[in-house]
């Protein structure tokens, strides 16, 4: 049995996810600060994403082929430093364009080899994957709320010097982790062609896509949004932290779900929620007692859903696809699903409002649940 470092990779996650509550909720207000439109900034937000789409493969398909999953994510961190301190050099366009794609290249690459080196620690111990994760979500918790007030009270413009801090200690997390011994390869060894042939892979892939695409315009404009009728920044990050909490105390009772509801239950229960959160969100925003329940069910529309999905991804790809299974979940979701979500809020926004933004949220987490129900299977192992 592998020794499970488990507060060095917790340190990890702490600190990347720290960076990941830094940058998305408040990126956003720090580009309306230099005078962008919405527009322009749903564009931004999709240049990070569709970084998602290549890296993560790239990096997945090396880390695989040399088992050198720790090399890639130090690297990883260290480009990510260096590209985002491009961003105190300039304020046009092009350059933070320049700025986005060079530090999201490898910020997006690095997540998804330490989550493959975690789950290769934790081969006989999944459920513990959910222990160690929560502390990603604690590191977010603390940074929107720390910032949120720091923001509130102080500039903006401390933003960008935050997120270069966290990331010095993504980097310094990333050389306290030693490569796992890898006791996978007695596995059959199947294509990675085969598995994405697979009608149940395509399908959870798609859902993936979509369900992220539906928390674009929540991640981008929320801050945006209810700072416009009259929330403070500090309410806002209190508002964010109350969602992240919730996913927390998910986290926390997973494998107690698992053991009494099958994955392509929780996963379609996910998306019912997920929708009515942004309904939620979209149409009754000026009662405070709607945003509190819709932060509540941040519990299910994130932590719910990445638990079971990412235990999907686990199941379905295997042995030496461990690492370009994770990539290919974090392009497909977190960057193809992002892209195509920031860019149709950012389109829409202004020209359409609000509302009719966060109904097309819903309208793509009602395709999920029809697919869902109609084509993703359990695996072999958790078939409920």
């Amino acid at each position: 049995m592998i020794a499970i470092p488990y507060w060095r990779l917790s340190l990890f996650y702490l600190f990347y996810f720290s960076s990941l509550g830094a940058l998305l909720p408040y990126f956003p207000l720090y580009l309306q600060h230099l005078n962008f439109d919405a527009q322009t900034i749903g564009e931004f937000i999709a240049i990070i994403s569709l970084t998602r789409i290549i890296a993560p493969n790239i990096w997945g398909w090396l880390a695989d082929h040399t088992g050198k999953h720790i090399f890639f994510v130090r690297l990883g961190a260290v480009g990510a430093l260096i590209g985002f301190c491009g961003i105190f050099l300039g304020n046009s366009y092009g350059w933070i364009m320049l700025v986005l794609v060079t530090f999201s290249f490898f910020w997006n690459a690095a997540l998804p080899q330490m989550e493959a080196m975690t789950f290769i620690y934790l081969e006989t111990q999944p459920e513990r994957y959910n222990h160690i994760r929560l502390w990603g979500s604690i590191g977010f918790i603390i940074a929107v709320m720390a910032l949120g007030w720091l923001l509130e009270n102080y500039s903006v413009e401390l933003l960008p010097i935050t997120v270069a801090v966290l990331f010095v200690g993504i980097l310094i997390s990333s050389f306290l982790i030693v490569e796992p011994k890898n006791k996978i390869v007695q596995e059959i060894d199947v294509s990675l062609g085969s598995v994405l042939k697979r009608p149940e892979v395509i399908a959870l892939l798609l859902v993936c896509f979509l369900n992220q695409a539906s928390h674009t315009t929540y991640y981008i404009f929320y801050v945006i949004h209810l700072k416009e009728y009259g929330y403070t920044l500090n309410v806002t990050g209190q508002l964010i932290a109350l969602g992240v909490i919730a996913e927390v105390i998910v986290f926390l009772v997973m494998h107690r779900l698992l053991a009494h509801f099958s994955l392509r239950n929780l996963l379609i229960t996910s998306f019912v929620l997920t929708g009515l959160r942004w309904l939620m969100i979209g149409f009754f925003y000026q009662w405070f007692i709607i945003l509190l329940l819709a932060q509540l069910l941040h519990a299910v529309s994130f932590g719910l859903y990445h638990s079971v999905a990412i235990r999907f991804i686990h199941q379905y790809f295997t042995g030496k696809l461990r690492g370009r299974g994770q990539a290919l979940y974090n392009s497909v979701s977190f960057g193809a699903g992002a892209a195509m979500g920031s860019l149709i809020s950012g389109y829409t926004w202004e020209s359409m409002g609000a509302e009719f933004s966060y109904f097309l949220a819903f309208l793509e987490c009602l395709v999920a649940t029809w697919i869902s129900w109609q084509w993703v299977s359990n695996p072999y192992n958790n078939s409920h």
